[in-house]
């Protein structure tokens, strides 16, 4: 049944306008009668952030934005499901068209905006699966007009901590303008004692929340420096590399599609977000975990992202293009990778290539 329903959703998502595609597959995803995929080997078992995932393997924010479906991804065999971005209040984002798909480049590009049906909304569908079980992850932005846009990441972790499994700060989109400028060390660094303080406050009746960081592959070097001090310093328990990237490698084959305004993913994105990944780890010294994330479409992507710092890896992109085989794909070759290399438990592979990876020359 996975497998015919993954067919389907491929074919739907080439045949259509790449958001009505979306739409669809988000409706397949509703009403098609999914079984459980195979329960997963222990070996693929992963703690992080005080939580215990079954398998290593999530879905990245942007294809659940309102918390819609999250059950039947996990049933697909996701280890857990980042759902959002979520916004205080409804909003429209920008106008359509506002999604493209690069097919030469198997790369997508979007300025989507944080198209959102509201807190409201989402609050309630994931109150409503709250003994379901499952790690869901909450992504959380700011309305675009907010006048104090610090205040609604306070007033997102506040209604959001009690049902979510993680709550993930984004400040690293480049749809909403200015947003990206919240990484900007002063800004952050107000940003985070609130948002720490939101969490901490609430934690009696809420129970522990993790909280991530989530930020742009774009960074300067110079200013992730300054990110992973301040998470580390304000002490959140995570984050998650990267975003899209506005950059456009000169490797792109569709040019006119490139041309259009929005943020990169999918298999271009691969090698800036991975660098960004294993430079992160080096500043972060194992204080806290990562979850890598950002052109991963095939199984040797995936392990190329645990070996550059990632504790947990997230797919969307690569989604589009190989379907949903692509998840069992992936946590097979975890385990042959850890039957081949004689190692005791996924621990062992996270960022054993990040120091060579940060000495290769920067991805053009």
């Amino acid at each position: 049944m996975i497998g015919w329903f993954g067919r389907l959703a491929r074919w739907s998502l080439n045949s259509l306008d790449p958001e009505d595609a979306h739409a669809l597959a988000v409706k397949l995803l509703k009403f098609a009668p999914l079984p459980r995929a195979a329960r997963d080997d222990p070996r693929l078992a992963t703690r992080a952030f005080g939580l215990n995932f079954p398998n290593p393997v999530g879905m990245a924010a942007g294809f659940d934005k309102n918390a819609e479906v999250p059950n039947a991804l996990l049933r697909l065999g996701f280890g857990f499901v980042e759902v959002g971005t979520i916004t205080p209040l409804p909003q429209a984002g920008n106008p359509r068209p506002r999604l493209f798909r690069l097919d030469a480049d198997c790369g997508v590009i979007n300025r989507l905006g944080f198209n959102s049906q509201g807190a409201d909304a989402v609050l309630k569908r994931l109150a409503a699966r709250a003994d379901a079980g499952g790690i869901v992850g909450i992504n959380i932005g700011a309305n675009k007009d907010a006048p104090d846009r610090i205040a609604d990441y306070v007033r997102l972790i506040e209604r959001f901590a009690a049902v979510a499994g993680y709550v993930a700060v984004n400040i690293s989109s480049p749809n909403t303008p200015g947003l990206r400028d919240m990484q900007r060390a002063a800004l952050l660094d107000n940003l985070l004692a609130r948002v720490v303080e939101a969490r901490e406050r609430v934690t009696a009746q809420a129970g522990p929340t993790p909280v991530l960081l989530k930020i742009a592959p774009d960074l300067s070097l110079a200013n992730l420096d300054d990110v992973v001090g301040i998470a580390r310093s304000r002490r959140v328990d995570g984050m998650i590399v990267g975003n899209t990237t506005l950059k456009r490698p000169t490797s792109l084959y569709d040019k006119a599609r490139a041309k259009e305004e929005g943020g990169l993913s999918g298999r271009p994105l691969f090698p800036l977000a991975t660098r960004m990944l294993a430079e992160t780890y080096v500043r972060v010294e194992g204080v806290f975990p990562l979850i890598g994330v950002g052109g991963i479409d095939s199984s040797a992507t995936a392990l190329a992202k645990f070996r550059a710092g990632a504790s947990l890896i997230q797919l969307y992109s690569g989604l589009v293009f190989r379907g949903l085989g692509l998840i069992a794909e992936i946590k097979a070759a975890l385990l042959a990778a850890l039957q081949n290399e004689r190692l005791d438990s996924l621990i062992d592979l996270i960022g054993t290539d990040a120091a060579a990876v940060t000495a290769e020359p920067w991805p053009g």
